[in-house]
């Protein structure tokens, strides 16, 4: 029984994530985060400078980018997904997940909050 409570109160906080992104510069990445909180995709998503490695046709690339991590919950990442290939500027933008594991319960209601309004 008690490990039926367990999982059962575990399962409750399985349900957030956070989410990378990259962006090509301050401005696109402030664009991503006010888009994403203000239509409560995300509850909140910082932002900063960053400097990125990587094979862009054919050729290795070093670029200064932005980086964006946003929180929401694990049901809202298709559409949030979805709204950053829309309006971002890169044809395969970096959006990828991972889930939130021990966390502060307060921080987890208040992104569930936010996130169902």
């Amino acid at each position: 029984m008690h490990n039926i409570i367990y999982i059962l109160f575990i399962g409750k906080y399985l349900m957030f994530v956070s989410v990378y992104m990259t962006a090509k510069n301050r401005k696109e990445a402030r664009k991503l985060a006010l888009f994403l909180v203000k239509n409560r995709l995300a509850a909140c998503a910082n932002i900063f400078p960053i400097e990125s490695i990587y094979w862009w046709d054919k050729k290795l690339q070093n670029e200064k980018e932005y980086a964006i991590i946003a929180k929401t919950q694990k049901a809202k990442i298709k559409k949030l997904i979805s709204a950053v290939k829309k309006i971002h500027s890169y044809s395969v933008p970096c959006v990828v997940s991972w889930q939130i594991g021990d966390a502060n319960k307060d921080y987890l209601d208040w992104i569930k909050e936010e996130t169902n309004k």
